[in-house]
């Protein structure tokens, strides 16, 4: 497996400005303002070696409240990891500032900026944001890999996403070695088809629950980040290539499992625990002391997402198991 690598002869050219081999540089992707005529930056941060190589994208904060994806990206440059020995690495830690400083998932257009891709030059204010993100910056990368956590209050499993039918990304993901790989068809209008679409392979890792930072949910993201850029041979000198710590599972099924009733929810499972089916996941009690009753799983499988809402209502998705799996190759 090799990647293309576009930048053979040396030119890189990002939001209109050249950027020479061997140099670093900050540019800023923002398009709007506060209410107040505040610019809002969205820091680019390009580092290039002397040596021709791969692009590789990073990037985290599509959803402005999935703090634990801009962490990883934080580590991966204040680490160095993103300083490569050949080719150039690209991070943007936040792209969805305008969320990120209203703790938000959204735009305050009240889209959702990983729905509306590739975006509209006229559109609205995430749509302008995606489209210019996907005709000045994308189209240099190799390779992007684009960093997410569970939404609202679910709790996901450190896991990448791949097409089950793009062979390239799947192996991508077995050297990224995340504790789980799902099989996960494209969402339309989302970063990820649009990279499917430009045939640019895309590792979409999640790990984690919005607002919340987990730090060995960021380390074990970050390690899959320098066995890839090790596998490319764009690792700088100095820095290890950590062991792989555990098996990784494909998942090619997943199950959810929603609340049958209104009330406390009382988790009896821990992620990544392997459960049989009829076994106790939870109870559901009501608030006055006279009713609690258990959930058991459907399926035997692999606990991969959990609720850490105190209070569910009927119909909430509480847990997502992992019922078909097989060993990564």
């Amino acid at each position: 497996m090799e990647l293309v690598d576009i930048a053979h002869d040396g030119d890189l050219k990002i939001l209109g400005q050249d950027i020479p081999l061997g140099t670093s540089c900050r540019l800023d992707l923002g398009i709007a303002s506060l209410f107040t005529d505040t610019p809002v930056e969205v820091p680019i941060l390009i580092e290039r070696s002397a040596v021709p190589g791969p692009t590789v994208l990073i990037t985290a904060g599509i959803h402005g409240d999935e703090v634990n994806g801009v962490e990883v990206v934080r580590q991966v440059i204040s680490h160095g990891v993103n300083k490569p020995a050949k080719g150039t690495i690209i991070c943007i830690p936040v792209i969805n500032v305008f969320g990120f400083i209203a703790k938000s998932r959204y735009f305050p257009d009240g889209r959702d900026l990983n729905r509306v891709f590739p975006g509209i030059k006229g559109g609205s204010l995430a749509s302008r944001v995606a489209h210019r993100f996907t005709t000045e910056v994308l189209p240099v990368a190799d390779l992007c890999m684009d960093f997410h956590t569970g939404g609202a209050d679910r709790f996901n499993a450190a896991q990448v996403r791949v097409v089950p039918d793009d062979e390239h990304v799947k192996a991508l993901a077995a050297i990224f070695h995340a504790p789980f790989t799902l099989y996960d068809p494209y969402i339309p209008g989302s970063y990820r088809e649009t990279c499917g679409k430009l045939g640019i392979p895309l590792l979409l890792n999640e790990s984690g629950m919005s607002l919340n930072l987990d730090k060995e949910m960021a380390r074990e993201a970050v390690e899959g980040v320098i066995r890839v850029l090790s596998y490319l041979g764009m690792l700088a000198p100095g820095i290890r290539v950590p062991m792989q710590r555990h098996q990784s599972i494909v998942v090619k099924e997943t199950k959810w499992v929603r609340a049958d009733r209104s009330g406390f929810l009382h988790v009896k499972v821990v992620m990544h625990q392997h459960v049989e089916a009829g076994e106790v996941l939870c109870t559901i009690s009501d608030p006055y002391g006279s009713r609690s009753e258990p959930m058991v799983a459907p399926k035997s499988g692999y606990v991969i997402n959990i609720s850490k809402a105190p209070m569910v209502y009927q119909g909430d998705a509480i847990f997502n198991l992992a019922v078909q799996t097989s060993p990564s190759k």
